[in-house]
């Protein structure tokens, strides 16, 4: 059974930056991140395959949010820089057990986080 534990969310002023971790147990091909804010669906927000040091992002984070992860500590960090009110959500992280060559869709994942609150204060 694998387990995605989340942690790093809080509150921050537009312009700043958090980092958001998620350490998981097992073996999982990929990592993701997605958010969701009051009123609309999960969107997606980055993905990166551990064996690979190419990441997908979502083109409103792009140049913003970097993905990246620590090998030895089973961790997926999402650095957010430059934050906006509109990154305002619950952020959840996700691990897929599968081998897919891209991971936008939420149906590619098998596990997920519990969620963390990012709220970005204009």
């Amino acid at each position: 059974q694998v387990q995605v534990v989340e942690s790093g969310g809080g509150l921050v002023q537009a312009g700043g930056s958090l980092r958001l971790s998620c350490a998981v147990s097992g073996r999982t091909f990929a990592m993701g991140w997605f958010r969701q804010a009051p009123g609309k669906e999960r969107e997606f927000v980055a993905a990166r395959r551990w064996s690979s040091s190419t990441s997908s992002y979502a083109d409103s984070v792009k140049g913003r949010f970097t993905i990246f992860g620590d090998d030895s500590h089973n961790t997926m960090y999402l650095q957010m820089n430059s934050l906006k009110p509109e990154d305002t959500a619950v952020y959840y992280c996700a691990a897929s057990t599968r081998n897919y060559v891209f991971y936008y869709e939420p149906n590619k994942y098998d596990y997920w986080g519990q969620g963390t609150q990012v709220t970005v204060s204009s």
